[in-house]
């Protein structure tokens, strides 16, 4: 398995700190507002990720952190009089519940901000203690990057003022520009905070993660854990500020790798609430399929930036539909073992930092070679059971293709017109049962008017939207 790492930027060969376990920490969400696609891009990347080295063999251990205390959070408790818990556990669902619809595989680990509040304090004192991070007047606390020699080795670059940088105002105690804060004291009227030691506050963002990976991975030797990924856009000041914090606290990297996925984009732009071109995920799983989102938002490479169109989006589908097509022709049946060559292509292609490109074209080529070979001999029962095994590999692997293939060309055909359809195939059935063929075939030209065609199995009739 090869990734490219975006610190020394360049495809690495992945060995892991202990043999055949992967440890891979994903930042999460702010839980303060519905998921948006940028969320299902990062999501989807990792998802690709962790199911590629568990079909290599790795033990994978998979962490992805909500973080529920943050000043949009509390902003939203203030507008709405709900309850901090309330607003970040309805999001919190929500995001799960969307994961759940691409196909997204659960990390092994969710921690979330408010159930390690007191790991986080411990490192911030073991920063203070050991002189890399000091307390101002306020309250607030602060990190010294002038005392952390390999700031900026992570990003390659150090802003002296980003706006970014941190969420809190910009102090004159603060001893350099880009220090960062660890803990922000309670001001006036704010009373979402937790006592400390230092002054009663609540965490700054980029501490959470740090102390997180370290409560629950607790690296043991030159690294924490092998594999710290997200978007972009998290590679500064996000990712440096977690590592310079964690080297200085525990005096070992935070990761051995560092991976990042790319923006979307629609119409050409990088997706963002400020440009008001925020595309929430409820809104696309409303008009599309969970897999065929997954499939269109995993079609090109992780680290590009990723155009959205939805004539893109319906090219997707119809290259997801030659799949399908292709499981119900060799359906039903038994799958067998998949075929050893398909099988050591793709894994060659993920094993390529997760060249996504390469494999979807071997899979476009499985369906046409195995399609050829079904029209010269279309009783092949062991190619048959051969291809439901490539597409059971398939679906482990890439996590599309599992659904059963008639229920899959029924999607998006609305409630009432399948209770149409139902009933008009209960009433052609009994046609058929009292020999009333004209009927049966009137019903069949009815659902045809539909855009609805129909198969006669053993198990029944079974209908698809063409």
């Amino acid at each position: 398995m090869h990734i490219y790492d975006s610190v020394k930027k360049t495809k690495l060969l992945f060995e892991p700190i202990h043999s055949n376990k992967a440890s891979i920490y994903v930042c999460g969400p702010t839980v303060y507002d519905d998921a948006h696609l940028g969320h299902a891009r990062s999501a989807l990347a990792f998802d690709l990720l962790s199911r590629t080295l568990n079909i290599l063999g790795y033990e994978v251990t998979l962490g992805k952190n909500f973080t529920d205390i943050d000043d949009k959070i509390i902003k939203k408790v203030k507008e709405t009089g709900k309850s901090l818990e309330e607003i970040t556990s309805f999001y919190i669902e929500r995001y799960l519940a969307e994961m759940e619809a691409l196909g997204v595989q659960r990390a092994n680990i969710e921690p979330k901000a408010t159930q390690s509040l007191e790991a986080i304090k411990t490192m911030i004192q073991t920063l203070i203690d050991k002189d890399f991070a000091y307390v101002i007047s306020t309250g607030d606390v602060y990190f010294d990057t002038s005392k952390d020699s390999n700031y900026g080795e992570i990003s390659g670059r150090v802003a002296e003022d980003d706006v970014s940088q941190n969420r809190v105002q910009h102090t004159s105690e603060k001893r350099n520009p880009k220090d960062f804060a660890l803990w922000k004291a309670c001001k006036n009227n704010e009373d979402i905070c937790f006592d400390a030691t230092f002054s009663k506050g609540r965490p700054g963002w980029h501490i959470e993660c740090s102390a997180m990976i370290d409560k629950y991975f607790k690296g043991d030797g030159e690294y924490t854990i092998d594999i710290h990924a997200g978007g972009a856009d998290l590679l500064f000041p996000h990712h440096e500020n977690e590592a310079a914090q964690s080297r200085c606290a525990t005096g070992h990297e935070l990761a051995k790798y560092w991976m990042h996925n790319g923006f979307v984009q629609i119409d050409g732009e990088k997706m963002s609430k400020s440009l008001g071109n925020s595309f929430f995920l409820k809104d696309a799983l409303k008009l599309y399929d969970g897999e065929v989102l997954r499939y269109y938002l995993n079609s090109v490479h992780y680290r590009n930036d990723f155009n959205f169109s939805e004539e893109e989006l319906q090219l997707s589908k119809k290259r997801l539909d030659k799949l399908y097509r292709l499981k119900k022709r060799v359906s039903p049946g038994k799958a067998s073992i998949a075929n050893k060559n398909f099988k050591q292509k793709l894994l060659d292609a993920m094993s390529d930092d997760l060249n996504i490109s390469m494999a979807l074209s071997h899979i476009d080529e499985m369906i046409t070679t195995t399609n050829d070979a079904l029209d010269e001999n279309p009783k092949n029962k062991a190619l048959k059971k051969e291809t439901l095994a490539n597409i059971e590999l398939i679906d482990i692997l890439l996590g599309f293709g599992g659904k059963e293939p008639f229920s899959y060309f029924q999607i998006g055909v609305d409630e009432t017109l399948k209770e149409k359809i139902n009933n008009l195939i209960e009433e052609r059935i009994k046609a058929k049962k009292d020999k009333n063929f004209e009927r049966s075939d009137a019903i069949r030209e009815e659902l045809a008017s539909f855009g609805i065609s129909i198969m006669d199995t053993s198990t029944g009739t079974l209908w698809e939207k063409i």
